[in-house]
């Protein structure tokens, strides 16, 4: 299994991340599907103010590439990302068409024993 960590911001309005989470409550049948389609097998959203952190746990052989690719082929995912992006913006630094940018591990505390 691979884990992986990425960040977004939401445009600072309480109005609007108050939409957006509570689209997050219950989201449509289709995107759970495509996330699953895609091997991830556990996903979290977190925020502090507009910050959005996400944590993916996936199949050893997910692909980022190949989930994107899933991922323009699928008009109700298009249709999900046109309706998030009212409520997202991309983080400073990211690449003009980054969403969602990849973190780097910087620390692992790990117990064994």
């Amino acid at each position: 299994m691979k884990k992986y960590c990425l960040a977004l911001d939401l445009i600072d309005n309480s109005q609007l991340i108050a939409e957006y989470e509570n689209y997050h409550k219950k989201i449509w049948p289709e995107i759970t599907q495509s996330i699953i389609n895609s091997g991830i097998l556990n996903l979290e959203i977190y925020r502090v103010f507009n910050r959005l952190v996400m944590i993916i746990e996936t199949t050893d052989n997910f692909s980022f590439a190949l989930k994107s690719q899933l991922d323009a082929k699928n008009n109700k995912v298009q249709q999900w990302e046109t309706l998030m992006w009212q409520y997202q913006q991309r983080i400073p630094g990211a690449k003009e068409n980054e969403k969602w940018v990849l973190m780097s591990k910087i620390f692992d505390l790990t117990i064994n024993g």
